[in-house]
């Protein structure tokens, strides 16, 4: 009996744990399929030299998106992980269409160096705890992502637990 008991916990912790590399397929379809020129600012002056128009697209995903709980496999505002999380943003803010799994994900574009990285960069990470994660470079040093703790949130890539866990930065966009 005990040891029945030990293995469950295991089983229950390990599949927390593997938060964004689900297996799952699935499709997801917006309504509206959105373009890159879509969202272009009006007034191109900007304090921070890469806020552009990648970057407000990016926020504009984020406002929609910001507070919304991590659910492992969910794809709505009700509740989504990371990949899909990804999945949806690039979608809704340039009309690319994304892999549902992070290990998908992972094989789009092209690899770009860390000190690259621009809005609209895809930043993955990896961890033998939690599996693999997925992030969006939105200026700077700060991404957006759907985090199992704080749900959809901005983080730095500073942070030490994502600059141990870092893993590849991928350009996706032109």
């Amino acid at each position: 009996m005990n040891k029945i008991l030990i293995i469950s916990i295991f089983i229950l912790i390990a599949t927390f744990f593997n938060a964004c590399t689900t297996k799952k397929t699935r499709v997801y379809k917006p309504k509206k399929q959105t373009t890159l020129t879509k969202h272009k600012p009006q007034n191109k002056t900007t304090k921070h030299k890469n806020f552009n128009y990648k970057s407000q697209a990016i926020y504009k995903q984020y406002k929609k998106w910001k507070g919304t709980k991590y659910k492992y496999g969910g794809t709505s505002l009700n509740g989504v992980d990371c990949s899909s999380f990804i999945q949806q943003v690039y979608f809704d803010a340039f009309g690319l269409k994304v892999p549902r799994t992070t290990e998908e994900q992972a094989k789009m574009g092209y690899k770009i160096n860390k000190k690259q990285l621009k809005a609209g960069d895809m930043i993955l990470f990896k961890s033998w705890i939690s599996g693999r994660h997925v992030g969006i470079m939105v200026e700077n040093s700060k991404f957006i992502h759907a985090s199992t703790k704080r749900g959809v949130t901005i983080s730095s890539i500073h942070n030490l637990y994502y600059k141990s866990n870092y893993w590849q930065s991928r350009r996706v966009l032109p």
